[in-house]
């Protein structure tokens, strides 16, 4: 497999974890804390494509600034993300445990919002390039 095929590959990846966030926002009431977590996996897993896109191994942390920085050591443009990678970095394991996070549905829209824009941002940058 070459590296623009395992890119697409963690891409379609993300895109199950984003679409399970939306789904999720559907239920009444929403599962705040599972889309959030979500979101969070949806945006790791699109810097990791990116990364594997370009040849490098993405790290094995969860750390969504440490993988961003990673990725704008490549392509600058990258610097654009960071307000949305900090947002969604707590999302990463503390939803999945009791008395971690308080996070409100306006927390839940923005972490969907912040993960689209992720999204977007690293499937222009990969997929327009074939």
């Amino acid at each position: 497999m070459d590296r623009y095929d395992e890119a697409c590959e963690w891409i379609a990846y993300a895109d199950n974890d984003f679409e399970a966030a939306q789904q999720l926002a559907t239920f009444h009431p929403p599962k705040i804390e599972i889309i959030c977590y979500h979101c969070q996996q949806s945006a790791e897993k699109m810097l990791k494509a990116f990364l594997v896109n370009v040849g490098i191994i993405p790290p094995k942390v969860h750390d969504l600034e440490e993988i961003r920085n990673k990725c704008e050591v490549v392509d600058g443009s990258f610097s654009l993300l960071s307000s949305e990678s900090v947002r969604l970095n707590d999302y990463s394991s503390q939803p999945r445990y009791p008395f971690g996070l308080e996070i409100s549905e306006d927390d839940m829209r923005l972490a969907i919002k912040d993960s689209e824009r992720i999204r977007n941002f690293i499937k222009e940058k990969i997929l327009l390039k074939t």
